[in-house]
């Protein structure tokens, strides 16, 4: 699943064909992905200018001169493409600048989503109206951890990927940094003092941020808007590694929590 580098790449591929244009053809080509899509999304973007595009968590966020904000979310296999010679039978959405050129949303799963809400009413968007503070950002802190983990007898993996304890993080980067941060997945978050929160909150940012610089970690369909892939994944420490030697010598541990699987080392991780 596209994770948030994968997003903030993406949203990065798209600015330079996207930004400061106007769309002169929207057309959703489904319904439907994993929620409906808005009947009004064509109405609303069709010949709306593109001011701007970010990211909030790991949804892409691109705004118009209307005052209204497409949301968009990659879900499982979701990718755009950009320029593309030929249509594919998952390209669920297309578009059209006047400056020519055409981005395509492909989904095969259809577990991501598209949304449109106004800019005025986007942190009262039903997602983001309890997600925790950007991992990035500088509201991400020790002292914050701290006091959102506070008498939580939770293992700290699960609280990271609580996105009201932090928006964004997913599985391969929480992973990557409680590695990074030496802190055993299964260690409940009232048990963590503040300085290795401060080491972790320091290990996220690390993770986060030579990913998104590699381009992402290319899992499946994941691409850039440019096709491209990324390569974050040759500098895994644990993910995907059950079984290789950590740097430490023992050997990398993989157990399903979840639904999820968990990539740790027990003997760098306590």
């Amino acid at each position: 699943m596209p994770e948030l580098p994968e997003v903030e790449t993406t949203v990065a591929g798209l600015r330079p064909v996207l930004e400061g244009q106007r769309l002169v053809f929207v057309e959703p080509r489904r319904a439907d992905l994993r929620w409906p899509i808005p009947v009004d999304l064509r109405q609303r973007m069709t010949g709306a200018m593109v001011t701007s595009l970010g990211r909030r968590a790991k949804y892409g966020l691109i705004e118009t001169d209307r005052g209204d904000v497409m949301i968009f979310h990659l879900g499982m296999s979701g990718r755009w493409r950009i320029n593309p010679e030929e249509l594919e039978k998952h390209d669920h959405l297309l578009m059209e600048t006047d400056a020519g050129d055409r981005m395509v949303l492909n989904d095969p799963r259809r577990f991501g989503s598209l949304d449109i809400v106004r800019a005025d009413q986007l942190d009262s968007y039903k997602p983001f109206v309890s997600m925790g503070p950007e991992p990035l950002g500088n509201e991400f802190t020790a002292a914050h951890l701290k006091a959102a983990t506070k008498g939580r007898k939770v293992p700290i993996k699960q609280l990271l990927l609580d996105q009201r304890t932090v928006a964004g993080l997913g599985n391969i980067y929480v992973c990557e940094a409680l590695h990074m941060a030496r802190i055993s997945p299964s260690k409940k978050g009232d048990q963590i003092s503040k300085p290795r929160y401060e080491r972790l909150v320091e290990a996220i940012k690390q993770v986060l941020t030579a990913a998104i610089a590699a381009g992402g970690s290319s899992l499946r369909d994941f691409a850039q808007p440019d096709g491209e892939l990324g390569y974050f994944a040759k500098d895994w420490l644990v993910y995907g590694r059950e079984g290789e030697a950590c740097r430490c010598g023992a050997p990398v541990r993989r157990r399903v929590d979840s639904g999820r699987s968990t990539f740790y080392c027990s003997q760098c991780q306590k």
